[in-house]
């Protein structure tokens, strides 16, 4: 039975956590119910947190800045923490409802093109898996398919159907990947028109058999045609994320993308800009070639998160075109931690969404009288 000391302690503490603001969630502990035991355990405090987003990355920086909050509150033990993830469907446009088994399907997209959308997207689905998260992608840029060379899958690599005919995402950096680019020979273009094109959207999204997953990432065609309105119209994203570079051609394109998915009924998560600032591979000094801000100004307009500014690196393009895109290959340096903090954000803005509750309630049937 622990002893009436240890109890104190143990009220102490809680009163004391209850109030800690988790910095990449903007709310409290008590606020996002994440406490799930607190209690003293020989010399240590054992605090036990469950999370709505990807924890993996978040342990140490979290045990630093709970040990320093208990001390200044008098809580003098050392501190023991552990943390789990609980990622649950966020609300979609409506009339749509979640897919089962896929918790959150989130779109990458942007206005124009050459904006680095794609880095972008995939390096945002590994950051996610790197730190815990069950993730798909969906290389929905039927067109220009760049996301089997991004993950370095070798040339001609074909899934697996299933007896169902259901067909196996391949597994690729520890993502589950599927991509038009799979399907057929990389060398020939894929020349069809727009009813075809949202066709093979819609197969390639409910014809995988994705598993389980935290995130599905779609990795979208630039502009707002076709692709982009069936998108809206027959896929339950929880939220989008729009890239731009700071340029104002970049901007104006983007801000085109912004109200698209706004009229449509999508969430936009934020902003993230792409390029922001050249770093030299010589010297490393960083120059704002292509403006200052525009991805900063975009996001205040329009009243959403800025989630990341990310520099214009020779060494995310070479990673990238090797097939081990930054998150993997040079995971511990300052670019990666741009991208890192990039996708903590958005993690974070997805988490403050609105839950979805479309299975608390059935389908309501209306029959008129004879």
């Amino acid at each position: 039975m622990p002893s009436p000391d240890a109890d104190a302690l143990v009220a102490a503490a809680r009163q004391v956590l209850e109030g800690f603001e988790v910095p990449s969630l903007g709310r409290s502990l008590a606020d996002l119910d994440a406490i799930r035991d607190v209690r003293v355990r020989g010399a240590h405090l054992s605090v036990s947190l469950e999370l709505p987003v990807p924890v993996g990355d978040l342990r140490e920086e979290l045990s630093g800045q709970l040990a320093g909050r208990l001390e200044n509150h008098g809580v003098d033990i050392p501190l023991a923490l552990e943390l789990s993830a609980s990622i649950r469907a966020r609300a979609v446009q409506k009339p749509l409802a979640p897919l089962p088994g896929i918790q959150n399907i989130v779109a990458v997209a942007s206005g124009k093109g050459g904006v680095g959308k794609s880095t972008v997207a995939v390096n945002l689905a590994l950051a996610w898996a790197a730190a815990g998260a069950r993730v798909g992608i969906l290389d929905a840029d039927i067109y220009g398919p760049s996301q089997p060379l991004m993950l370095g899958v070798a040339p001609g690599t074909r899934p697996e159907t299933r007896e169902n005919k259901r067909i196996v995402p391949v597994v690729a950096q520890g993502l589950k990947l599927m991509s038009i680019g799979l399907l057929i020979d990389a060398n020939q273009p894929a020349v069809w028109r727009g009813p075809m094109v949202t066709q093979a959207l819609t197969q390639l999204l409910s014809e995988t058999d994705w598993g389980e997953l935290d995130y599905l990432v779609i990795d979208m065609p630039p502009g707002t045609g076709d692709l982009q309105l069936t998108l809206a119209q027959r896929v339950p994203v929880a939220g989008a994320v729009i890239v731009t570079t700071p340029q104002e051609i970049a901007v104006a394109d983007a801000r085109k993308g912004l109200k698209m998915f706004d009229k449509t009924g999508i969430a936009v998560l934020g902003v993230v800009e792409n390029m922001a600032t050249h770093v030299c591979s010589a010297c490393g000094h960083e120059e704002q070639i292509f403006g200052a801000h525009g991805g900063e100004q975009l996001a205040r307009e329009a009243g959403v998160a800025l989630l990341g500014r990310l520099p214009l690196d020779a060494q995310i393009r070479t990673e990238t075109d090797s097939g081990r895109p930054t998150m993997v290959a040079a995971a511990d340096t300052a670019r990666a931690r741009a991208l890192r903090d990039m996708a903590r954000n958005t993690a974070a803005a997805l988490a403050r969404r609105p839950p979805d509750r479309s299975s608390l309630f059935g389908k309501v049937v209306v029959e008129g009288r004879r």
